[in-house]
């Protein structure tokens, strides 16, 4: 195995462990038995434990704020881009469930404030310019923006968390399901919303 096969397989191991027991409830014997490598073999390419914790974590931060950042840069309507936004969301959830465990649990040395929450904020600065030209067309302030912001992005990633161990109804649907709140409010809620942004 080469130095590059041996880092990625040790990141994809101490993803699985410590997506299971946490940073704290995972050792480095527990790492190397898994990998079938000596404790050394993981000094050598990461340096301590929690430097294999910090690169599994910057792995998955940028793999869903990549996936999250190209929902909102295509060119389309507000609605459309949360629609997009929310779907790439629940797919990172199902497809590497694993990763946003890990995003949500413990705090890397290098992200004192926490993984998730500093995507949150990255995630937050997109949506306040998307929502920007809308809000300034209906007469709201900058800080009426930034404020409805946060409120949107907090109501997918709480939502994404219910659904990471629910997993029904299907992303689909509760992605139409956050768009027609965000979108229509409790007073325009559709009885059975549809997304618009795929056939």
């Amino acid at each position: 195995m080469t130095g590059a096969q041996r880092r990625s397989q040790l990141i994809d191991i101490g993803r699985g462990l410590f997506a299971i027991r946490g940073l704290d409830g995972t050792t480095i014997e527990d790492i190397a038995a898994a990998a079938g490598v000596s404790k050394p073999v993981i000094y050598e390419h990461f340096g301590s434990k929690e430097g294999l914790y910090t690169q599994v974590v910057e792995f998955e931060f940028r793999i869903l704020l990549s996936a999250i950042n190209d929902a909102l840069t295509d060119e389309a309507k507000p609605r459309v881009q949360v629609e997009r936004a929310a779907l790439a969301l629940l797919t990172y959830i199902e497809d590497r469930t694993d990763g946003f465990r890990i995003l949500m649990r413990d705090a890397p040395p290098s992200q004192p404030e926490g993984a998730f929450s500093t995507l949150l904020s990255h995630v937050t600065a997109r949506v306040e310019h998307i929502l920007s030209d809308e809000f300034a067309r209906r007469g709201f302030g900058a800080a009426d923006g930034a404020m409805y912001a946060q409120m949107l992005v907090g109501m997918v990633a709480m939502t994404g968390q219910w659904w990471q161990d629910t997993r029904t109804p299907d992303k689909r649907a509760v992605a139409a399901h956050l768009v027609n709140l965000a979108w229509n409010g409790l007073t325009g809620l559709q009885k059975e919303p549809e997304l618009r942004s795929e056939p």
